[in-house]
């Protein structure tokens, strides 16, 4: 395999990751801001308060994004890294 080849595919799957990993990742900061902010309005600092709404929003965000997901690493596998593997 050539080296230009190698970090090109390389170069997409690492963009293809990032593509994928933002909303899930934008959805836990926004959560944890307003989380955040909450907590030093009202000054309670209970660590389940913390932590439970950023996980049902990185679930519902999770579960709304999963078709998106799924068929991105699809088309990576079966446009580009298929096609190498046969090559080989």
């Amino acid at each position: 395999m050539d080296e230009a080849i190698f970090f090109d595919t390389l170069r997409q799957g690492l963009w293809i990751s990032v593509a994928i990993s933002t909303p899930i990742l934008a959805v836990a900061l926004i959560a944890g801001l307003i989380v955040g902010l909450f907590q030093a309005l009202t000054s309670i600092q209970e660590m389940t308060l913390t932590f439970v709404p950023k996980l049902a929003a990185i679930v519902a965000v999770f579960w709304v994004s999963m078709g998106f997901m799924t068929s991105t690493l699809t088309a990576f596998f079966t446009d580009r890294l298929i096609p190498l593997m046969e090559g080989m």
